[in-house]
């Protein structure tokens, strides 16, 4: 047994004293005093860090010597004899080599080329948003800036598997970037044409939601910028763009206690009352309903044909979490809903019998507004904790495959932005994660040279 785990061991089966905490390593107690006090570190805030950290340092060092799967008697040579023998489907053979190589995942930093004046030099402008379009060939960005205010920037990915890990950045100078709530990529004239933004208001300018060309952002435009289709709301909380032929060219606004759905051809926006503050939604495709997740819990469906029908009852699907639901990703065999709330809890839900049916441990969620990232063609599912950890699961089987450290000590302002992908970098990229923390950005690649043993 190891120094650390024998030394979590004995902390454990010594008695709790009220105002006192045990330190292990000293083996004595030590006086505890209430609240947060600058002149004694022993406080049990500080204790409480000064442990996640002393976890985080541990893992750090466990994951730079990480060579063995998860899943025990995995390996390459394993996975190739069963697929030889016919014992294993290609998309199970695929799921499993995927399984191998996010465990030997190793960070390698990326350069960020960027305008001069985009990130300022007398101060770090951390990420606040990374989002990938369909193609994972680009990837738009928020930078925290001055006076409570936005950067944005799109991040060009075809170049990211060169030998010189380096990333250009396009930024939008002409545009009034105010901080974001919620964000998807719209495709209106070709596919992932616009951004919709759901924007907060400053001081006496109410929050909108609206559309912004992709095109406008480029370091040498000097075209003035401005949103389309933009639908004053005084709170917007989550936004998703219409799939559904059915629907046409619509987009969703999740505000307190309203759905609004917007037409970018007509211009008319529908309203739909609910019963608690809209914080996920998602459109299927297949048929014209609109998902939602509220603060409540609760998860419900609209179907948008029934708007005109002022009797009929507008929530098809309803079920609930405990707590107040953050993201909602619906899977392609659309009789399946994942959900993730602030408890913590990520379930997958089958809407034809509304009940849970897997159930994904370990995630961190207490109070922040964190989403989920559902890879099925590589099996995976992915979530950033309110602790920092980046955690990888099996969407088969819902088992933890790994738990990736945070570059960084876990803070409120330092939580990893995440983007998954096959294909990093389009259709020529590689299966990779790409992790945005404070100011930095980190790739973690897959090697094709070594594969994982056990």
């Amino acid at each position: 047994m190891d120094s650390s785990s024998s030394v979590t061991s004995r902390s454990s089966t010594v008695p709790e004293l009220p105002g006192f905490y045990y330190d292990p390593e000293k083996n004595r107690y030590f006086r505890l005093l209430p609240g947060n006090n600058n002149c004694n570190p022993l406080t049990k805030e500080s204790i409480r860090q000064r442990e996640m950290e002393s976890k985080r340092l541990r893992l750090l060092e466990e994951d730079r010597q990480r060579k063995k799967a998860i899943r025990t008697g995995l390996n390459s040579l394993f996975l190739h004899q069963k697929r030889q023998l016919g014992l294993l489907s290609s998309t199970s053979y695929c799921r499993r080599v995927h399984e191998l190589k996010v465990n030997c995942m190793q960070r390698q930093k990326v350069e960020i080329r960027s305008p001069p004046d985009f990130f300022d030099s007398t101060s770090a402008n951390p990420f606040q948003l990374l989002l990938a379009d369909t193609a994972c060939e680009t990837v738009f960005t928020v930078n925290a800036a001055d006076r409570g205010q936005c950067k944005y920037g799109i991040i060009k990915l075809d170049s990211l598997w060169n030998d010189h890990l380096q990333v250009d950045m396009c930024d939008n100078f002409n545009f009034t970037n105010h901080k974001i709530n919620a964000a998807c990529w719209v495709s209106v004239t070709h596919p992932d044409s616009h951004l919709l933004l759901c924007l907060m208001g400053i001081a006496n300018t109410p929050g909108s939601s609206g559309l912004l060309p992709v095109s406008q952002f480029s370091n040498f435009s000097e075209v003035q910028s401005r949103m389309l289709c933009s639908v004053k709301i005084p709170m917007a909380w989550s936004c998703a763009w219409g799939l559904n032929p059915q629907v046409g060219s619509c987009f969703s606004t999740g505000s307190t206690r309203r759905v609004y759905v917007t037409n970018i051809v007509t211009g008319l926006t529908q309203t739909f009352s609910t019963e608690s503050d809209v914080l996920a939604q998602q459109f299927a495709t297949r048929t014209p309903v609109l998902y939602n997740g509220c603060r409540s819990g609760e998860i419900f469906s609209i179907d948008i044909r029934q708007h005109a029908k002022k009797r009929c009852r507008r929530k098809r699907v309803c079920f609930f979490h405990n707590s107040a639901v953050t993201s909602l990703k619906i899977l392609q065999d659309e009789n399946y809903v994942m959900a993730a709330d602030m408890a913590g809890k990520i379930k997958l839900w089958d809407l034809r019998t509304r009940k849970c049916v897997k159930q994904y441990e370990g995630h961190n969620n207490q109070y922040a507004h964190l989403p989920l990232h559902v890879n099925e063609e590589a099996g995976l599912l992915l979530a950033v904790g309110q602790d920092c950890y980046t955690r990888i699961w099996s969407l088969q089987d819902s088992q933890l495959l790994r738990t990736i450290p945070s570059p960084y000590p876990a803070s409120k302002d330092s939580i990893p932005n995440v983007a998954f992908s096959s294909h990093l970098g389009g259709r020529r990229g590689v299966p990779g994660l790409l992790m945005a923390v404070k100011q930095d950005l980190f790739y973690f690649s897959y090697n094709t040279d070594t594969w994982c043993e056990h």
